[in-house]
């Protein structure tokens, strides 16, 4: 069963990879994202938001950090550690560089680690149920799924409209279910 949901899976991310690179971005403004998500996730000011680095035509959910950082949170960004599938977070803000990491991502070249309350997430396709497709490395699952067992966190997917899907994703008995998903067009609730 689970090879045919992995093959399925990898068939999804193919097509949601295409789709991506057909949608008209001007419609997909990352700065419309904003305050969908400060009005729906309705951040405290002691916690620790961990965010991304876009890579090719991945969301780009700078615009929501940069509003972060002017109201004084603690950002981070996601470290891909050696030998393990559990991602590390590295504070972050504009005067600390960036150098290229794992898979050509970009992370904080100084690693002051922190642990996030709220972790906004990258995905290629998510469904009604909260679910997301990701890139396949499983890295976001363990992470979501330790930080969990430590501590109340939010998982919030940050993507285009047009990456949300009318059917039900594949879903594994790892895969982390997302507590919401802000795009352009709005925010989605799922627990």
């Amino acid at each position: 069963m689970s090879n045919h949901k992995d093959t399925l899976k990898n068939t999804l991310r193919t097509e949601a990879r295409r789709h991506r690179s057909r949608v008209d971005m001007s419609s997909e403004d990352p700065e419309l994202a904003v305050d969908y998500f400060f009005n729906a996730i309705k951040p405290k000011p002691e916690m620790i938001v961990s965010a991304y680095w876009p890579k090719n035509r991945e969301f780009d959910p700078r615009p929501i950090m940069e509003r972060l950082l002017a109201d004084n949170f603690i950002c981070a960004l996601p470290v891909v550690k050696k030998d393990s599938l559990e991602l590390g977070f590295a504070r972050w803000d504009e005067s600390i560089k960036l150098k290229e990491g794992a898979f050509k991502i970009m992370e904080p070249s100084i690693q002051d680690w922190v642990e996030p309350d709220i972790v906004i997430v990258p995905l290629l396709a998510f469904d009604r149920k909260g679910f997301r497709l990701g890139q396949g490395g499983g890295y976001y699952d363990v992470t979501l799924k330790n930080l969990r067992n430590k501590k109340d966190i939010l998982a919030v997917g940050t993507a285009y409209a047009k990456d949300a899907v009318l059917f039900n994703l594949p879903v594994e008995e790892h895969d982390q279910r997302l507590d919401w998903v802000i795009t352009p067009q709005g925010s989605h609730y799922f627990k």
